[in-house]
């Protein structure tokens, strides 16, 4: 073992010689430099900081040194199902998770997924990850969601959800009162917790009444919007008009959404969280980062589920990139126009997967970055036996384009050390491994012959395509309605 791994609890540890990344508000950027961290903060950041008798030394020279990744939305609970649905759509996703199968999750399944998915975003570098856990068809469903997320040592958010009841329907029950009182009051600062509920445009705004419990608890919402095929403008206009749109609110996605929407959340300072990788693939609409930077609006990053794509914000980021720069050249040549300057760098969407995070859920004045007084959820970026690890000429772009999960050599979170050496440090990942086992079988012997299918359902006539949610039968009729080029907006 490691004497990283062995680091004793409270032991003072610094980080030397590494290069920074502060991702302060001046995004400081500073060569061989230390992090001190004493307790579960970070003491001190700079060159050649004295330290206490009997601190811990981590080398970081030839390596990054950044604040732990903030990954705003990920269904963990879907985590043992991890790429069931590479060549899914979104229809295909909403058949499979809300018509049929999601519903036959039990409690253990659950815990087995949240368990998995939790383990997977700190062997990343995520230090803190919101759990859009909408699979909660009971609070029993719940408690092992929070079971399996206080296991493991990370910093999380439990976004309630249940696809397969009203919103204000689920909120109002006094097992969902019982079980915030009981497991989500004056838990500290490594379990927060959110309302996760969609709002379907119904001009008779059944959501109304979740809105009023979240109100009532003083917890934001997190809500899909702007996702064609499922939530559209009518459902921002009317969260706006009812005034429940706040600064703590976190739109998903926002994909498929009209100035009007951008303007409502910009004036009201919500923010976005973008999943690329999601929103290319399964077609809740064109990424909308340009759109996000006009409108002045926050930006957050995240994976959405490991049903299909990576697990890590490093793909997150790359994508990020990847798609906002290629709409701006498709747009240019359109036009007839060569872009020679990209608008969108690589150090924002750094910044997009720390502070942007930390900022959408409220925590930017302990975590998101390197600076004395904040939380000590730290990562570093280095691996000697990788080429793509040197020489480092742009830190950013190197963040972005050239690391990935492999090249993850530390955590830390509130100044426990998780990963050690590119190893899980007191993590049991066989214990893990069982109980997604167990999980697998038992869901493979529950669709039999559909196992197979299932990679590629097929699409039931029901009103689906215009609504997926199955507690309610208003249709939005959205897959109806052209939308303009997104290429040309």
């Amino acid at each position: 073992m490691s004497a990283t791994a062995a680091h004793e609890p409270g032991r003072p540890l610094v980080i030397r010689d590494g290069l920074v990344l502060t991702m302060d508000d001046r995004h400081t950027v500073l060569r061989d430099a230390d992090v001190l961290i004493i307790g579960d903060r970070i003491e001190a950041v700079g060159p050649d900081l004295e330290v206490p008798d009997g601190t811990l030394e981590v080398d970081a020279s030839g390596g990054i040194v950044m604040p732990g990744m903030i990954d705003t939305h990920r269904h963990l609970w879907q985590t043992a199902m991890r790429g069931y649905g590479a060549d899914w759509t979104l229809t295909q996703y909403f058949v499979w998770y809300y018509l049929e199968w999601g519903k036959r999750f039990r409690p253990e399944d659950v815990y087995a997924g949240n368990l998995l998915g939790a383990i997977e975003a700190l062997d990343a570098g995520v230090t803190t990850t919101v759990d859009w856990s909408h699979g909660l068809q009971t609070v029993d469903h719940a408690e092992a969601a929070v079971d399996a997320l206080v296991e493991v040592p990370g910093r999380f958010v439990l976004a309630y959800g249940n696809i397969q009841q009203g919103p204000w329907e689920w909120t109002a029950a006094p097992e969902f009162r019982d079980f915030v009182t009981r497991r989500m009051q004056g838990g500290g600062d490594m379990l927060g917790f959110q309302l996760a509920f969609d709002v379907t445009g119904d001009p008779a705004f059944p959501e109304r009444a979740a809105f009023e419990v979240a109100r009532e608890l003083g917890v934001p919402v997190t809500t899909h919007a702007g996702v064609w095929g499922a939530t559209n403008d009518d459902g921002i206009r009317l969260i706006h008009e009812n005034g429940f749109m706040t600064p703590g609110s976190v739109y998903v996605h926002a994909a498929t959404l009209g100035p009007d929407s951008y303007h409502r959340i910009a004036a009201t300072g919500g923010s976005v969280s973008i999943s690329t990788e999601s929103e290319q693939s399964a077609g809740q609409g064109y990424p909308p980062t340009w759109q996000l930077r006009k409108h002045g609006i926050p930006v957050s990053l995240s994976m959405d589920t490991s049903v299909w794509w990576s697990g890590d914000l490093f793909s997150a980021m790359r994508a990020t990139m990847g798609a906002d720069r290629s709409r701006e050249h498709l747009e240019a040549h359109s036009r007839g126009e060569t872009v020679t300057h990209a608008h969108l760098r690589a150090e924002e969407v750094v910044d997009w997967a720390t502070r942007g995070g930390s900022r959408a859920l409220g925590l930017d004045s302990s975590v998101g970055s390197l600076e004395p007084g904040k939380k000590a959820d730290v990562v570093l970026l280095k691996n000697d036996h990788s080429p793509v690890m040197f020489p480092i000429l742009n830190a950013y772009g190197h963040v972005v384009f050239q690391a990935q999960r492999g090249d993850v050599h530390t955590v830390i979170v509130n100044g426990r050390v998780v990963k050690a050496d590119g190893r899980l440090v007191g993590i049991d990942l066989a214990a893990a491994r069982q109980k997604i086992e167990s999980t697998v079988g038992y869901l493979m012997d529950e669709l039999g012959d559909s196992w197979l299918t299932g990679m590629n359902p097929d699409i039931p006539e029901t009103k689906i395509m215009d609504n997926p949610y199955t507690y309610t039968e208003w249709r939005g009729d959205t897959t109806s309605e052209p939308v303009s080029d997104p290429v040309s907006d």
